[in-house]
């Protein structure tokens, strides 16, 4: 497993994209701060780029540098939640389309149009990991054209895809996900929950 996460970094780092299993389904990804990197993530899934994406955080340290105020409700859910869990923040740091590489910021364009942005702090030790090395979110994307199915399995995600990363993780380590995706759950500052997604 170090060995491919080495790969992995070499790849984010470069401002690459990858196709890597998380804890939930096959994803895209690349450092959630390079919009170069994340505007080609939208390209391969021919997806308006005006939706935004679910990232992955190693840890709530992390999610604290990227969120001007985290909620203490998300705080609450993240220490008694024990399946796969996206947590929608208000507030997200972000750089500008003008910025190449946003230091300290979020690339814009994974970001809502309200300035929110869904995280999630993966339950998959290759994820956890990965994320942890980078020092920075990565996009995690299902790996599926926009409004096809979401490919449970390594086997069933389309050879356009594939085909269209620079690097593909062993699919050996794919063991780990649940083959579902996250809930998702909305959180404001003023303590509202809303349930996007079971």
């Amino acid at each position: 497993m170090i060995t491919e996460i080495q790969k992995a970094l070499e790849v984010l780092r470069k401002g690459g994209i990858i196709l890597y299993p998380t804890d939930t389904v096959w994803g895209i990804g690349c450092d959630a701060t390079d919009p170069v990197a994340v505007a080609k993530v939208y390209e391969i899934k021919k997806r308006a780029d005006s939706k935004s994406l679910v990232l992955l955080a190693s840890d709530m340290d992390m999610i604290c540098r990227y969120v001007k105020e985290v909620p203490e409700m998300a705080v609450q859910l993240v220490e008694v939640n024990d399946k796969p869990m996206t947590i929608i923040y208000p507030g997200a740091v972000a750089g500008g389309p003008e910025d190449k590489a946003s230091k300290g910021c979020l690339a814009f364009n994974t970001v809502a149009e309200d300035g929110t942005v869904g995280i999630r702090i993966p339950m998959m030790d290759f994820c956890q990991q990965l994320v942890a090395r980078l020092g920075r979110p990565v996009v995690s994307t299902s790996a599926n054209i926009s409004g096809e199915p979401t490919p449970k399995k390594f086997a069933e995600i389309s050879p356009e895809i594939r085909e269209a990363v620079d690097h593909i993780v062993d699919p050996g380590l794919e063991r780990g996900a649940t083959g579902r995706s996250s809930s998702i759950i909305k959180v404001g500052l003023d303590y509202s929950i809303e349930i996007i997604r079971k």
